[in-house]
């Protein structure tokens, strides 16, 4: 299906929107890393906010201290999620196994 022709305004409006999301999510990031926030936090942020249930579950892992890459992709095999997936998509049982990871560490 082809994207409907958007008219400049529209177009502006779209783009404003998505630096925003793009500069909250960077923000949430860099309060993961610092430590001044929580995964559950951000986890529970995400059902009303809809720039952080679009975050991606591997880049939320991969903003905790200590967590790059390779380990984020270990940590959510482990937990049997699938590295597509975005903060909107986790279950019940996926949240909460994803909670405890981080409380034991």
């Amino acid at each position: 299906m082809p994207v409907p022709p958007l008219t400049p305004q529209q177009r502006a409006d779209a783009l404003s929107r998505a630096t925003a999301a793009r500069r909250q999510r960077a923000e949430v990031k860099h309060r993961l890393k610092q430590g001044s926030s929580g995964i559950a936090e951000v986890i529970a942020d995400g059902v009303h906010d809809a720039a952080i249930a679009k975050f991606k579950v591997s880049e939320l892992i991969e903003s905790m201290p200590g967590v790059g890459r390779v380990k984020a992709g270990q940590i959510m095999d482990d937990l049997g999620i699938a590295r597509s997936r975005r903060v909107r998509g986790l279950g019940e049982h996926q949240t909460r196994a994803l909670i405890d990871h981080f409380a034991r560490a």
